[in-house]
C-alpha cells in the first residue's frame, strides 16, 4: 500500500511543472542581486505607473542594463505600470508603453497592469505585449481570469484573499496555456487587494497611484464621541493598539500545497527591500522549490534550514494568510509596529584581491580574503561577520583589516556608502553578500 502511494506521488510530481520564482528589485543593485541568488524571473518599476513611487526605481538606461544583465543569465524581468490611472496619466502612459517597446538593445518579457484602461491603451501601443493582471485588479474567480485570458492577458495574479482550494478551482477552470501567479512571502495589506483609501485620508498620498504612506501600520485607539479626548483601547493594552498590523505572509513550509494547486509562478513582495532580504528570500525559496521537486524527501529534511534562513530578512513574525481559510486575530500583531530584524546588510563583494594591493601586507599566494565593496553600515577590525554566499553557505569570517580606496588603514567604517577594501579571514567571491548579526534585535 505503503509502496503504490509513494509511486503514485512519483508520478504527480513527473507531471508537475516546477514553478517560477518571481523576486521583486526596486534597483539595479537588488535586481542583480536576484538573479545571482536564485530568481528565475524579477518584477520591477520604472519611473512611473508602477505602485512603488517611494521606490528608487529605474530609470530607462538602468533598466536597460538590467535587463541585459538578466537575459544573459536566463532570467525573465517583468515590468509594473499597476496605477489606477486617471484621464491625465494617459497620455504620458502611451509614451512609456512605447518606451519599453522601443528599448534596446532587449526589452522586457511582460507588462503588469491592473486598469483596464491601461490595458487597452498597452494592447494598442505594443500589441505583441505580454500582459499579466496584477494582484490590484481583485482576480478572485475563474470567470474573470478566463475574461482577460479573452483580451489577450497570458497570466493572472491572484488576490492575497483566496485560499488554496479556490486557487485549485480556478487552475481546473481556466485554458491550459493560462498562468497562476501568487503571493508566497512578504506583507500583508489590511485592504482588499490593496485598494486603500486610508493613505489618501490621512496624507494625500493616494496608495492606488503608488503613493501609499502605510497607515495600516500606525498605532490607533477608540474615541467615542461624547467623551473626546479620552482614548480608549481597542485590545486590553495600556499602549493602544495596532488593529491593522498585519503579520507578513511566508509559505516557506507549504511549498508542496503551491505546486499542487496549480500555480505557474510564486511571487515575493518587497520592491523596497534591501539587498539583503532579497538575497535570502531569494536563496532560501530557490533551495526549497529545488529540493522539493528532487525529492519531498529532500525537502521534508531542509525545512529546519528553510525556518533558520527565512528568519534572518527582516520580518513582522509569519502568517500563513488565506491559503488555509479567513485568517483570525492570531494573524495581526496588537502592540507593535516594528519589524524582527536578526542581521545587518554591511555590502556586497565588488571584487576581490589576494594580496596584490601594495598596502596590504598577506602573502600574495593567499586566496581571495581581500575584498571591495560599498558599506551600508558601520562595523569595526575585530568584527565577527558572516558571508552569505549564492550557493547556501554562510561563512563566518573576521574583520582583520581594513583600508580606504588611499590604502589608509582604519579601525572602522564611519562614511555611508563609503568604498572600503577589507581584509578577511576566509575566501570570498564578487557579489557574495557580506551581513553581521544584530545584537540588538
Amino acid at each position: 500500500m505503503a509502496a503504490r502511494r509513494r509511486k503514485e506521488t512519483g508520478r504527480a510530481m513527473e507531471n508537475r511543472k516546477k514553478p517560477e520564482l518571481l523576486i521583486p528589485a526596486g534597483s539595479l543593485e537588488v535586481l542583480k542581486t536576484a538573479v545571482i541568488f536564485g530568481a528565475d524571473a524579477v518584477y520591477i518599476g520604472g519611473e512611473a505607473f508602477g505602485l512603488r513611487a517611494k521606490a528608487k526605481n529605474f530609470s530607462p538606461e538602468e533598466m536597460a542594463e538590467g535587463i541585459v544583465f538578466a537575459h544573459a543569465r536566463g532570467v525573465k524581468v517583468y515590468v509594473t505600470a499597476n496605477v489606477l490611472a486617471h484621464n491625465e496619466d494617459l497620455e504620458e502612459a502611451a509614451a512609456y508603453f512605447a518606451g519599453l517597446r522601443d528599448m534596446e538593445p532587449e526589452r522586457c518579457d511582460a507588462l503588469i497592469i491592473s486598469d483596464p484602461g491601461m490595458f487597452a491603451l498597452a494592447r494598442e501601443v505594443w500589441p505583441q505585449a505580454e500582459i499579466h493582471i496584477s494582484t490590484q485588479a481583485n482576480n478572485t474567480n475563474y470567470r474573470t481570469y478566463r475574461f482577460w485570458w479573452e483580451l489577450g492577458a497570458k497570466r493572472v495574479v491572484s488576490a492575497r484573499e483566496l485560499s488554496l482550494a479556490e486557487i485549485r478551482a480556478i487552475r481546473e477552470r481556466i485554458p491550459e496555456g493560462m498562468e497562476i501567479e501568487s503571493f508566497v512571502q512578504g506583507s500583508m495589506c489590511i485592504s482588499y487587494s490593496g485598494r486603500c483609501l486610508l493613505s489618501n485620508y490621512f496624507t494625500g498620498r493616494d496608495a492606488n497611484q503608488g503613493a501609499c504612506t502605510h497607515p495600516c501600520r500606525w498605532k490607533y485607539a477608540l474615541v467615542e464621541e461624547t467623551r473626546p479626548g479620552e482614548y480608549l483601547p481597542v485590545y486590553e493594552n495600556e499602549r493602544g493598539t495596532y488593529i491593522f498590523n498585519s503579520k507578513d505572509l511566508c509559505m516557506i513550509e507549504h511549498i508542496p500545497e503551491l505546486a499542487e494547486a496549480g500555480i505557474d509562478s510564486l511571487k515575493v513582495e518587497g520592491r523596497m527591500k534591501t539587498a539583503l532580504y532579497i538575497a535570502t528570500v531569494a536563496r532560501t525559496y530557490r533551495k526549497a522549490i529545488d529540493d522539493y521537486f528532487a525529492s519531498e524527501a529532500s525537502y521534508r529534511a531542509n525545512m529546519d534550514w528553510y525556518r533558520a534562513e527565512i528568519a534572518k530578512c527582516t520580518y513582522r513574525q509569519f502568517t500563513t494568510g488565506f491559503y488555509f481559510g479567513k485568517p483570525g486575530e492570531e494573524a495581526q500583531i496588537y502592540d507593535n509596529s516594528t519589524y524582527v530584524n536578526e542581521y545587518i546588510f554591511l555590502g556586497i563583494v565588488e571584487e576581490t584581491a589576494s594580496g596584490a594591493l601594495p598596502w596590504d601586507d598577506s602573502p600574495a599566494e593567499e586566496p581571495s580574503r581581500l575584498v571591495r565593496f560599498e558599506q551600508r553600515n558601520k562595523f569595526s577590525v575585530g568584527d565577527s561577520i558572516e558571508i552569505m554566499k549564492p550557493d547556501g553557505r554562510n561563512v563566518p569570517v573576521l574583520v582583520e583589516a581594513m583600508y580606504d580606496q588611499e590604502g589608509q588603514a582604519m579601525e572602522s567604517c564611519p562614511h555611508a556608502r563609503q568604498k572600503i577594501w577589507a581584509r578577511l579571514s576566509g575566501e570570498a567571491s564578487p557579489c557574495d553578500l557580506l551581513r553581521v548579526a544584530n545584537l540588538q534585535g
